[in-house]
């Protein structure tokens, strides 16, 4: 579908209820993730979560139609007569959604934050709203409806010490159009990850014990939705090895496929790898991070070990499971020739996509605090910590060697004759291979193009906000 001419906003997608007071739920965009101009078009997208779970989560009781947005398919509307506006925030999208409330506010609408950034850092976000909500929201959030419908919200909502996800509702896709993503058959059994990661979000915002929902429920999910492929964002679907055994065995009678994110540590468990083979996986995202032991040490993640990357390549090949391996640049081991030699190594090892980001200081981890101490941060200009930006100074390169030498990583990985080489050995069927390394080669040559900031189109009243001053001690 071609897109709305710009300035027109496309109909709100679908409002639940009859509603005596109107609420709107908004994913903002960011340099990436946008209705126009960002890397994928809107057919690659996949849809996501929390909208949906958020929409599932209105007590019934009350008497609220709901509206959401997402402005990775559509603009919207700063006119738009609701009650009370929610937004969900990551890090890359805190400017736009501060932009966003401002404009709302302004108005009269009381708005709330929530998502991975306010939870990371409320003391930043809760000047933006009326109300923040910290951590998860299955307890919070209809706490905190009641209490706007009752008309005392309070200013701040935390995640309830003893959440179950074993109460939580299955999430409601009608709220968003199907039509708009490339597939609506994303689930999420489980959250969090028992690791340390010290430039992960997940142990400083949510602790490490791992949240989980009965394998029952992601089953009924899946046959509700008559799904065939499956897609799961769960951040490390064996962070939990017994319940990642008792997940996979619940899958296995459904015939699906499905594509997840898991560590290497799968690699090492084989009776567990070929259960999830058995399950229907087809595709695992790993954090492979640096093909540097001392670098992994470093960042906490010394369970990775580059001199195993190719045999746990070998190994998921064997059961026709596709890796996309992510690597991160700008940690305090990298010189220049980290690139090079890491996308070099990507190639020999066969992974089937690789990627590459650069390591990114998100709020409230021990990266953030540490580069916080060491005065090693350039700014906070929020829009930019998108892993494709350099937000700090790094120990042995300049930031231009850093963003110039990812790029080049980016291009060497997917130069026509290294596309081939993958291409041999892919675990992929070969027309899905050969389809996802060419946009990620179109990815590669155009990173200057797609990561910009000239997405936030700045309303006048908005200058002080989008150009404010830097805060004491930050880089001018």
């Amino acid at each position: 579908m071609s897109p709305a001419p710009q300035g027109s906003y496309p109909p709100p997608v679908v409002t639940t209820g009859a509603g005596r007071h109107r609420v709107a739920l908004i994913s903002p965009k960011g340099p990436l993730y946008r209705h126009r101009g960002g890397i994928f078009g809107q057919s690659l997208r996949y849809m996501p979560l929390t909208l949906p779970t958020l929409a599932a989560l209105v007590p019934e009781e009350l008497d609220i139609a709901v509206t959401c947005f997402d402005e990775g398919i559509q603009d919207v509307d700063t006119d738009l007569d609701v009650d009370l506006v929610g937004m969900t925030v990551i890090t890359g999208t805190a400017t736009r959604a501060y932009a966003l409330a401002s404009l709302f506010r302004a108005r009269g609408i009381p708005v709330v934050l929530g998502g991975p950034h306010v939870t990371l850092a409320p003391e930043d976000a809760a000047p933006h709203a009326d109300a923040i909500v910290v951590g998860y929201a299955e307890r919070s959030w209809p706490r905190l409806l009641r209490d706007f419908v009752a008309g005392h919200m309070a200013p701040r909502y935390d995640q309830a010490p003893d959440l179950d996800l074993a109460e939580s509702p299955l999430p409601d896709r009608s709220v968003l159009p199907r039509w708009r993503y490339l597939t609506p058959h994303v689930f999420e059994a489980s959250r969090g990850c028992i690791h340390t990661c010290d430039f992960c979000v997940v142990p400083s915002a949510w602790g490490r014990k791992p949240l989980q929902k009965p394998p029952e429920a992601i089953v009924e999910d899946l046959r509700r939705m008559k799904t065939r492929r499956a897609i799961f964002v769960d951040l490390n679907l064996i962070a939990d090895r017994h319940y990642a055994r008792r997940l996979f065995t619940a899958l296995r009678p459904l015939g699906i496929q499905w594509y997840g994110l898991a560590t290497t540590l799968l690699a090492d468990d084989l009776p567990l790898l070929d259960l999830a083979a058995e399950s229907g996986c087809r595709g695992l995202l790993m954090g492979l991070e640096s093909i540097s032991p001392a670098s992994l040490r470093e960042s906490h993640k010394g369970f990775n070990r580059p001199e195993d990357y190719a045999r746990v390549v070998e190994r998921l090949h064997e059961r026709r499971i596709a890796l996309q391996g992510c690597f991160v640049f700008g940690l305090d081991q990298d010189e220049p020739d980290v690139f090079a030699r890491t996308a070099r190594f990507a190639v020999e090892a066969a992974i089937d996509l690789p990627r590459f980001a650069i390591v990114t200081p998100f709020p409230g981890t021990p990266l953030f605090r540490r580069l916080q101490r060491e005065g090693r941060l350039l700014h906070r200009h929020w829009e930019r910590y998108d892993g494709q930006h350099v937000v700090f100074q790094p120990a042995r390169m300049s930031v231009e060697e850093l963003e110039q030498g990812t790029e080049a990583a980016w291009k060497q990985a997917y130069s026509w004759p290294n596309i081939a080489r993958r291409l041999r050995h892919t675990a992929a069927p070969w027309h899905v291979a050969a389809l996802t390394n060419y946009g990620y080669r179109r990815y590669a040559h155009h990173l200057k193009q797609f990561y910009t900031c000239d997405w936030m189109i700045e309303p006048p009243s908005l200058g002080r906000l989008l150009h404010r001053q830097p805060a004491d001690g930050e880089e001018r």
